[in-house]
């Protein structure tokens, strides 16, 4: 098995990063992604995800309630600790160096317990 490249965080900003929902599936996104992604697309695909719906069926609502959250929080945070850049003007979301180990790091750990569980 591959080791993930060194995350430039500490131990805490890697859990304080890892312990929200939507802050691990703006990482996960990221890390799927060649281009940078509009915040508005990153709360359609996380309203979708938190209301189990496909991503066409997510209300105006629903998505503002993320969108809401990820500007005035969650991004912020995420690119403050450089695991991600957020350009404030134009609200593009983009990965850093730090993305892709995260993201393996929140893969891992979904496979270690859903084994443990017996799900996989």
């Amino acid at each position: 098995m591959l080791e993930p490249q060194g995350i430039h965080l500490s131990s805490d900003d890697a859990f304080k990063t890892l312990s929200n929902s939507r802050r691990r599936q703006v990482i996960l996104m990221l890390s799927r992604s060649q281009e940078p992604i509009p915040a508005k697309d990153l709360a359609r695909e996380i309203a979708a995800t938190e209301n189990q719906i496909d991503s066409n069926q997510v209300t105006g609502k629903q998505r503002s309630r993320v969108y809401i959250g990820l500007i005035h929080s969650h991004l912020g945070l995420l690119d403050d600790l450089g695991v991600i850049e957020f350009n404030d003007r134009t609200r593009l979301v983009t990965e850093t160096d730090d993305t892709q180990p995260l993201a393996h790091f929140i893969k891992l750990l979904r496979r270690s317990c859903n084994v443990a569980r017996g799900d996989a």
